[in-house]
C-alpha cells in the first residue's frame, strides 16, 4: 500500500479528530493520559517539519533527463572491401598538381624556332642564327602541356619514422596528337622515388641542383641560361645540411672527323654516350636560416664514350675503334637573400658544365675520331640572378639575367657549335584569389657561335594556373 501525506494542515486534522473521539469516547480515567498525548502531538509536528523539508528538497531538484532514443542499426557500408588493399597500415595518400595554360608570343631575328620543345618553353640552343634564314614575322603558339599532377604516400612504422613515396608527370616532351584536331599529349615521368630516414632512391632532381633558387617564372625554367637543371635516378643520403649522391651518368660529346677525299672540311657531329662505367658524384652543403640559404655543391663524373671501327665511303682515314674515357667535375654556388618581403635568388657555376646546365647547350667533351684522340672535356662558367618584389599581397613581379659561355676547342669541334648565350626577363604576377595566379613575362635572349654567327629572340608570354 502506497499512501502519500499531501500536507501538514491534512495531517493535523487527522490527528485531532482522532483524539477528540477518544476524549468524548473514553472514561475519566482515561483523561489521565493527557501527557502521552502531549508527546504524542510533540512528534506529529515534527514529522510535518520533515515533510515539509522534503517537498522543498524535491522542488528544487533538476528535471530528470528524457530517456535517449534508441540507437539506429547501422545503414550498409558503401563499399565492402578497402580500395587500396596493398597499403601498410598508417598510410595517408595525397593528390597535388595544377592546370596551367599558356600563351606565346616568339619574334625570331632569323628564321623560325624549330618545330618542338623549343617553342613550349624557352630553350637558348634553339634560337635561329643568322646563317639559318631570313627575317621571320612573330610566331603564336599556345599548350597546356606543363600541367603537373603529384601523387603521393606517407607511411608512419611501427618505430615512428615516416616511409614516404611520390610519383610527378607533366605532358612535355610527348606527342600523342597533333594541333589540327586533338592537341594531345602524354604524360611523362617526371619523379618517381621513395624516402626513409636520410635516404632517397628513385628519380629527381640531381643532388648537384638548387631547386630552392629557382625563380618565379611564366617560362617553365625562367633563368635557363645560368641554373642546373637535370632529374635522373640516384641514391641520396643526407644529414641535416649535407647531401651525397650517386646518380645515373651519361655522356654528351662532339665527334668529328676530317673528310680528306673531298674539300678536307672538318664534319662535325653530335653523340650521346651511355658508356661510363662509374655513376656521377655529387655532394651538397646548404646553410639556412631566416635570412634565407647559402648551398655549395660539387659534382664529379667519367666521361666515357666508344664505339666500334668504321668505313665510310668518302672518308680517309677510317674511323678507329673508339674507347676513351676522362675525370671531370664542376662547382656551384647559390643562394637565396630574404629581404622582407622581398628576395635576391642568384648561382653560379664554374667547370665541366655540359648537359647539367642550360638544358646540354654545350656537349660534355669533344673528340676527333680521325686523330686517334683523348676524349678532351668542354669548360665554361654559368650563372643568374634574380629580384623578386612584392607590390601587394596579391601583385608580385621578379628581374632576372642569366648567361653561360664555353671554352670549345675550335680544332676539334669547328665553329659552328655554341659558344655563349644570355637573355633577362621581368614578369608580373596576379593571384586574385588564393592558388590562382594570372601572369605575363617578356624576354629577350641572345645565342652566339664560334664563329661569332648570332641570333636573337623576344618572346612574350602569358599563363594562368591554378594549383591544387
Amino acid at each position: 500500500m502506497h499512501i502519500q501525506i499531501r500536507s501538514g494542515s491534512a495531517l493535523r486534522k487527522v490527528v485531532a479528530a482522532t483524539l477528540t473521539a477518544a476524549v468524548l469516547g473514553m472514561p475519566a480515567a482515561a483523561l489521565a493520559q493527557t501527557a502521552k498525548e502531549q508527546e504524542l502531538e510533540a512528534r506529529v509536528a515534527e514529522l510535518e517539519k520533515l515533510v515539509k523539508q522534503m517537498s522543498a528538497d524535491k522542488a528544487a531538484a533538476p528535471a530528470a533527463a528524457p530517456a535517449a532514443a534508441p540507437a539506429k542499426p547501422a545503414g550498409a557500408p558503401i563499399q565492402a572491401t578497402s580500395i587500396t588493399p596493398n597499403a601498410a597500415p598508417k598510410t595517408t595518400f595525397l593528390l597535388t598538381g595544377f592546370v596551367k595554360a599558356d600563351a606565346l608570343f616568339t619574334d625570331t631575328e632569323y628564321a623560325d624556332v624549330p618545330a618542338g620543345s623549343g617553342r613550349d618553353f624557352y630553350i637558348p640552343g634553339t634560337i635561329p642564327v643568322e646563317s639559318a634564314g631570313d627575317d621571320e614575322d612573330i610566331d603564336f603558339n599556345a599548350h597546356v602541356k606543363q600541367s603537373r599532377v603529384n601523387f603521393g604516400t606517407d607511411t608512419i612504422l611501427e618505430s615512428g619514422d615516416k616511409l614516404s613515396t611520390r610519383f610527378e608527370v607533366d605532358f612535355f616532351g610527348s606527342i600523342t596528337g597533333t594541333e589540327r584536331v586533338s592537341n594531345t599529349y602524354a604524360p611523362v615521368l617526371r619523379h618517381a622515388y621513395v624516402t626513409w630516414r636520410e635516404w632517397l632512391v628513385g628519380q629527381t632532381w640531381s643532388n648537384f641542383m638548387d631547386v630552392a633558387t629557382l625563380p618565379e617564372a611564366v617560362d617553365f625554367i625562367g633563368t635557363t641560361d645560368g641554373t642546373t637543371f637535370v632529374r635522373q635516378p640516384q641514391v641520396r643520403w643526407t644529414k641535416g645540411g649535407f647531401s651525397l649522391s650517386l646518380e645515373n651518368p651519361e655522356t654528351s660529346v662532339t665527334t668529328t672527323y676530317l673528310n680528306t677525299a673531298t674539300t678536307r672540311a672538318r664534319i662535325v657531329g653530335n653523340v650521346t654516350a651511355d658508356d661510363s662505367s662509374w655513376p656521377d658524384i655529387t655532394a651538397r652543403y646548404a646553410f639556412k636560416g631566416s635570412w634565407g640559404h647559402v648551398a655549395l655543391a660539387g659534382l664529379l663524373r667519367e666521361l666515357k664514350y666508344q664505339a666500334p671501327a668504321t668505313v665510310a665511303a668518302g672518308l680517309t682515314p677510317a674511323f678507329d675503334e673508339v674507347d676513351e674515357s676522362t675525370w671531370t667535375g664542376a662547382l656551384s654556388l647559390s643562394g637565396k637573400f630574404n629581404i622582407g618581403k622581398d628576395d635576391i635568388r642568384w648561382m653560379m657555376l664554374t667547370g665541366n658544365l655540359g648537359r647539367y646546365v642550360a638544358l646540354n647547350f654545350a656537349n660534355d667533351a669533344s673528340l676527333d675520331l680521325t686523330g686517334n684522340g683523348k676524349l678532351e672535356s668542354i669548360d665554361g662558367y654559368a650563372g643568374f640572378i634574380a629580384y623578386r618584389h612584392m607590390w601587394t599581397p596579391k601583385l608580385r613581379s621578379t628581374l632576372t639575367y642569366a648567361l653561360q659561355s664555353h671554352d670549345n676547342d675550335s680544332a676539334l669541334n669547328g665553329t659552328a657549335t655554341n659558344e655563349s648565350s644570355d637573355s633577362w626577363t621581368v614578369n608580373l604576377f596576379y593571384s586574385p584569389i588564393p592558388k590562382l595566379d594570372i601572369g605575363a613575362e617578356y624576354r629577350q635572349a641572345t645565342r652566339e657561335l664560334e664563329n661569332d654567327l648570332d641570333g636573337d629572340l623576344k618572346r612574350l608570354q602569358f599563363t594562368t594556373k591554378y594549383s591544387f
